[in-house]
């Protein structure tokens, strides 16, 4: 009798046992797998045509079937893949990652679920995460400080003064928590670190000893620093059970992560993607992730990026085609011949930003380039070459083109010097052209591309004075540049050419104009060794561009306050200012909220707007400085291809990653002293304003109450296209006039102490508070832009928390109307938690991003579509009416019937995808639902 129902196709590499995808073909399984349409060809279908991201999900339902959660079926499922049949399947990733801001949060919850577990008669030790877990904090450091070579320490001690309970929080969850390793502050950003280090391309199950001990993540003498994991005691950790013996098992990695930009692994051939904290949290627990087997995009690539283009600005091309290509729900996978010549931080700087792309993930899949990166920092290839090459995974140029549902062109040959915005990162722009372009936006009608001012406001400008200087501000002045963001740092290339762009700059005595704040944050310690290694970051200080941290800094918003001079002259003339970063969002109020005009641009060129600062500056025939009387254009500083590559054969060393990564988990000083308490339930501070007991569990049952009817709810807010979590859960500064600030002054907390956001996602009080808070925030059943909401009854207009708050204590519901691409950006939980804490019980939008609505589903949220080719504008939804909802009759994708207090009706589509979500959604969320399976699975034990 079988053990597995795979067993039979279980071979060895070396030492290893895996699961053999051929010997799966060329057996043809009838035995065990109850299907006879497909196996006679199988062997050809397997190796010809099935994608190389499906292979892995195909190897992950292979070897996690229990024919309980996983089923031989949903292996059937996805052999049958070609068919066009997009049924649902189970996903259990290798390991989650996770950012301080949301991990944070995910730390509170599984605190919070130990203390609800044990009131529901189960034990605390029962809510541990069940995969090897890493949390980098890397969104806390801002860059409050800038210009000097103390910029950095006084970064690092604010961050440490301002999130010193947060750390500590951490600190107590790493210790308490089986398979939790905690990356400190100041190690670089997550998904770096991921890239460089935490990545193992094969991950091996070494059986009865730590999981996370392996040939690609390298430890310090065979422990894994913070990493609790199966198999015993590690540094800080706690004892868990190493009696049980298991096969040593090698196998594809695969990581799902809390930050949308998690994809960013995938150009390493790791299938990877971000998912919302909720559906993390349930990963962590053991439950797998229910998804519709996706439909995959084939980006053939052929040719060669031409001197002087980076990955950058392909990635803004790719951004744009794929956008326009609708690919919300699909995974992209590049091939071709071209793809030999896209290093692999170039493929990573693509995936990176698949969250802007609107696709799951962009997988390139496993081959020499990767082989030779695993090579390169410091880690072991051999084993990974010879698993993937076994198992039907490695990508070779004579291999046969896998069958795709649709294939994309791009010639990497025809790309130009690219930048994005002024709102949007798909907003792709030529830098030859922007110049002209700009002048044209500012007076054009409010919008993406447009800023709505008047011809005489266009005019506009003000004069300041620093130091001995007066400069004259205007539109399109920058003010703003900051090599930030792991989308570029991770990039030898890009990071190299910015270097040597400042090293001649610095040379002909060219600076970044006065007015322009310049900031550094790699996103790892390996990055600012090559610099300095290599000389070059002495020349970027000489430019102005100082280190100020490692962390995400200006990419996630924490840009810190511009020159007092800069502020005062954008807030009396009203001026359109622009802020040009290395990041991979520039929503409207994100990176600061002084720059309305916001770019995304390769490091050089963001090196090259801080020297013109101007916006609308035409490089090729504007000079950006003299010397000895003759002019110098961009064209004089930018380095050539030789130049880059002879710096990098000559800095960059296996040994540099070895040496920045041998330390990570020790932190600094501060981290190292830091006393956390100890115990399995954490003691809840009610004077806390940073981690608080949150309200979820606090009227959970033991099992689910009925579903009951949405009957006359208020429309809270009536959006437009575009919403993004920043939109819904900003991250960034708490505004002194806004509701969270009001709650935190009466806690005693001063405004200068107030933080961002994001740093006290671990207090639902602070995060209620600040849900639709963005200043941008445009409601059309408010008379301004702002956090503004109508009381329907009175027609008052007050701050959507109060509004929302009017609405519980009269005990009614709350829905919210939106366009289309609802919930795009970043993967921010709390842009799903917040909304059910205001009430809102619904949300009927004409689209919505893929991590939104699962969030939504997971908060026990209902979100509707409208149908296609209708929205509020067509139905002539003004918000002023009652909604009501049938909610007892919803089911998987079901046809919703939407009544309205005047008469009139519509119907909606139920965008509960899969069977377990609906279940998720009838236990009122998904961590509710894991929790009722603990407790019952506790009491049938006992």
């Amino acid at each position: 009798m079988l053990t597995h129902p795979f067993d039979q196709s279980v071979q060895q590499i070396d030492e290893y046992s895996y699961f053999n995808l051929r010997h799966i073909a060329k057996d043809k399984l009838v035995d065990w797998l109850d299907v006879h349409s497909f196996v006679h060809s199988y062997k050809f279908f397997f190796e010809d045509e099935l994608p190389f991201c499906i292979r892995v999900l195909l190897e992950n339902v292979v070897r996690n079937c229990d024919n309980f959660k996983v089923t031989t079926e949903d292996v059937n499922r996805i052999l049958k893949w070609t068919d066009g049949v997009r049924e649902e399947i189970p996903f259990k990733p290798a390991r989650v990652l996770l950012q301080d801001f949301t991990g944070v949060p995910s730390g509170v919850d599984l605190a919070a679920m130990r203390s609800a577990v044990v009131k529901l008669g189960g034990s605390s030790d029962k809510v541990n995460p069940l995969v090897p877990v890493d949390l980098v904090i890397d969104h806390s450091v801002a860059v409050d400080d800038h210009g000097s070579e103390a910029s950095y320490r006084k970064n690092e001690e604010l961050e440490f003064i301002r999130n010193e309970e947060r750390f500590a929080f951490l600190k107590w969850a790493q210790s308490a928590f089986n398979n939790l390793r905690v990356v400190p502050p100041g190690s670089g950003i997550c998904h770096q670190v991921n890239l460089e280090y935490l990545g193992r391309v094969a991950f091996i199950d070494n059986g009865d000893e730590p999981a996370a001990n392996t040939d690609g993540a390298k430890t310090d003498g065979g422990k894994t620093d913070g990493a609790k994991t199966d198999g015993g005691k590690t540094d800080g950790g706690k004892t868990t059970d190493t009696s049980r013996t298991r096969p040593k098992m090698i196998y594809p990695d695969t990581v799902v992560g809390t930050d949308s930009h998690t994809t960013m692994i995938s150009g390493l051939g790791i299938l990877g993607w971000g998912v919302g904290g909720i559906e993390a949290e349930a990963v962590m627990l053991g439950q797998p992730i229910c998804m519709l087997l996706p439909d995959v995009i084939g980006v053939k690539v052929s040719g060669t990026l031409p001197v002087g283009v980076t990955a950058t600005d392909l990635v803004l091309k790719v951004a744009q085609i794929l956008r326009q290509e609708k690919v919300v729900g699909k995974l992209v996978e590049f091939f071709g011949p071209g793809l030999s010549n896209l290093s692999i931080a170039d493929r990573a700087t693509i995936s990176n930003m698949s969250p802007e792309f609107g696709c799951t993930t962009t997988y390139f899949p496993c081959d020499e380039q990767t082989c030779e990166y695993i090579r390169a920092t410091g880690r072991n290839a051999e084993i990974v070459e010879k698993y993937f090459r076994a198992n039907s995974l490695f990508r070779t140029q004579d291999a046969p083109v896998p069958k795709y549902t649709k294939v994309l062109e791009i010639d990497l040959a025809a790309q130009q010097p690219a930048i994005a915005g002024p709102k949007r990162p798909h907003d792709y722009n030529l830098v030859k052209t922007l110049f002209a372009e700009f002048p044209k936006q500012l007076i054009a009608p409010t919008g993406f591309r447009g800023f709505g001012l008047s011809e005489e406001a266009a005019e506009h400008s003000c004069d300041i004075t620093l130091g001995d200087e007066t400069f004259t501000i205007r539109h399109g002045q920058v003010v703003l540049a900051a090599i930030t963001s792991c989308t570029n740092t991770s990039n030898p290339s890009v990071m190299i050419a910015a270097g040597l762009l400042c090293q001649k700059a610095s040379r002909l005595g060219l600076k970044a104009k006065p007015f322009v704040k310049c900031s550094l944050s790699p996103g790892s310690h390996v990055v600012q060794a090559y610099l300095e290694q290599g000389g070059l970051y002495e020349d970027m200080k000489k430019v102005g561009f100082f280190l100020t941290g490692f962390g995400c800094q200006s990419c996630i918003g924490n840009s810190g306050d511009l020159l007092p001079e800069v502020i005062t002259a954008i807030t009396e003339k009203d001026l359109v200012a622009a802020a040009v970063l290395s990041g991979n969002r520039n929503f409207e109020g994100r990176v600061n909220p002084h720059t309305r005009a916001n770019y995304l641009a390769s490091p050089p060129l963001v090196v090259a707007y801080a020297l013109a600062g101007r916006i609308d500056f035409d490089f090729e025939k504007e000079p950006l400085g003299k010397s000895e009387e003759q002019d110098i254009f961009l064209k004089d500083l930018w380095p050539s291809n030789s130049e880059i590559k002879v710096y990098m054969q000559q800095q960059l060393t296996p040994d540099l990653f070895e040496k920045a990564y041998s330390t990570i988990m020790k932190g600094s000083m501060n981290w190292q002293q830091m006393a956390v308490s100890q115990g399995d339930l954490y003691e809840w501070n009610p004077a806390s304003t940073y981690v608080h007991e949150p309200p979820f569990f606090d009227d959970l049952t033991p099992e689910p109450k009925p579903l009951k009817a949405i009957t006359d709810a208020y429309c809270l807010l009536s959006l437009g296209d575009s919403i993004t979590t920043d939109h819904i859960s900003p991250a960034g500064k708490i505004a002194l006039n806004s509701p969270a600030a009001q709650y935190l002054i009466s806690k005693g907390v001063e405004p200068k102490m107030f933080n961002s956001y994001g740093s006290r996602r671990g207090h639902d009080e602070v995060m209620v508070r600040g849900t639709l808070a963005n200043i941008r925030l445009i409601n059309k059943m408010a008379s301004k832009v702002g956090p503004i909401a109508r009381h329907v009854p009175s027609g008052e207009e007050l701050s959507v928390f109060d509004v929302a708050m009017r609405y519980k204590q009269s005990s009614k519901q709350c829905i919210i109307l939106a366009g289309s691409e609802y919930g795009s950006g970043s993967s921010r939980d709390w842009a799903a938690k917040g909304v059910k804490l205001l009430g809102v019980v619904a949300v009927i939008a004409k689209s919505f991003e893929r991590i939104h609505r699962s969030n939504l589903v997971g908060m026990g949220v209902l979100p509707l579509q409208f149908l296609e080719d209708q929205d509020a504008n067509t139905l002539q939804l003004t918000g002023d009416e009652l909604y009501s909802i049938d909610v007892p009759k919803v089911g998987v994708r079901s046809n919703v019937l939407v009544l309205l207090s005047d008469g009139r009706s519509f119907e909606t589509v139920c965008r509960i995808d899969t069977p377990v979500e609906l279940d998720y959604y009838t236990h009122g969320g998904i961590l509710n639902y894991v929790l009722r399976e603990m407790a019952a699975s506790a009491k049938k034990k006992a």
